[in-house]
């Protein structure tokens, strides 16, 4: 809440916020932005190219501008702001695919059972649809490989500044597990020329990596590895997972971790890159996406002192964190000196 606003005006903003971003999210389907990248257009001259309703798509469009993503002449006319841009396909840090998914059915329909997620802690998806988010994205190949796009975006924001915060002048290989689009990997090897990498992942997956490591150069020093984490992992010097483990609960956790364990020597390093909850009053970002694990695949985000405790369960000893883009961090791991017990605790 700001110093100008009243209680009930920062409550409903708080309220009516998903209509807000249930319209960027149809933008962001619609190619909106797209359409505008050359500049102010009309709705009417909008909507026969978009199949919309010319009075409905200026209705959008002058809320958007409200909002801040467009901007709106005198006369109907509509560019993009700095805020707009994002929301076309293909710019750097380009948010399009995200915006899109938050508006699936399927996500709307899950945080519809939310109130049942809070009441028994069960997972909404599961409770909406019989079946867990794997499993229903599984059977709709689209589906998957527009969630599998946003992951790319994500990673693609991320690789750059993993690349230049961790050490990587000594290192021979880095295995991306649950790489998905191999957008972590091409970002890793085009800026450090040194190394090999591994794109490893669902079979199913993992073969949509290979036009975009042909497309960053990178395709001769990468190859992409189907398999199954919880059973077993590529050998690599350095493991790197980006927003795995908050899918998942501690026990399934500290089993991906130990299949990784399994593989290391005392010189492996794993790069976990997940968000690190912030304090009481802080962290509003951090709180949603772990609110969003409970509702979709039943994980959750973690406080430091959490994975620092789970990260032991699995093997691992916590090195150090470091900041990276987009809320995320690096939590920076080693093998743990004496291995894990068979309840999980580091052996003393």
């Amino acid at each position: 809440m700001t110093e100008s606003e009243s209680p009930a005006t920062s409550l409903a903003s708080m309220l009516y916020g998903y209509r807000l971003s249930q319209a960027l999210s149809v933008a962001a389907t619609l190619g909106l932005a797209d359409a505008l990248a050359e500049g102010p257009r009309t709705a009417d001259e909008l909507a026969p190219e978009l199949g919309c309703n010319a009075a409905a798509l200026n209705r959008l469009m002058r809320l958007l501008a409200a909002a801040g993503a467009l901007d709106e002449d005198g006369e109907r006319r509509f560019a993009l702001t700095p805020v707009g841009e994002l929301l076309r396909s293909g710019v750097p840090g380009s948010m399009r695919e995200p915006a899109i998914l938050q508006g699936r059915p399927e996500v709307l329909a899950a945080y519809g059972k939310l109130e049942h997620s809070i009441r028994t802690g069960e997972i909404a998806f599961e409770a909406e649809f019989g079946e867990s988010i794997w499993q229903y994205r599984s059977r709709r190949p689209a589906q998957a490989a527009q969630f599998n796009r946003t992951m790319a975006t994500w990673s693609g924001l991320v690789a750059p500044v993993l690349a230049a915060t961790f050490d990587f002048s000594s290192v021979g290989s880095v295995a991306d597990i649950g790489g998905g689009s191999g957008m972590m990997i091409a970002g890793l090897l085009k800026a450090h020329p040194n190394l090999t990498g591994i794109v490893f992942d669902q079979p199913s997956v993992v073969e949509e990596s290979r036009p975009i490591l042909e497309e960053a150069g990178v395709a001769g020093r990468a190859k992409a590895v189907g398999g199954d984490f919880f059973e077993s992992v590529p050998q690599a010097d350095v493991y790197v997972m980006k927003s795995i483990l908050h899918d998942w609960g501690d026990d399934d956790c500290v089993r991906i971790l130990r299949t990784i364990a399994a593989r290391a020597t005392p010189t492996t390093r794993l790069l976990v890159v997940e968000r690190v909850l912030g304090g009481p009053n802080q962290d509003l970002p951090g709180k949603l996406s772990d609110i969003h694990m409970l509702v979709m695949p039943g994980g959750l985000e973690r406080t430091l002192e959490e994975w620092r405790d789970l990260l032991r369960a699995g093997g691992w000893e916590l090195a150090r964190t470091a900041p990276l883009a987009g809320g995320w961090e690096l939590i920076e791991t080693a093998p743990a000196p004496f291995g894990v017990t068979a309840s999980g605790a580091s052996a003393t």
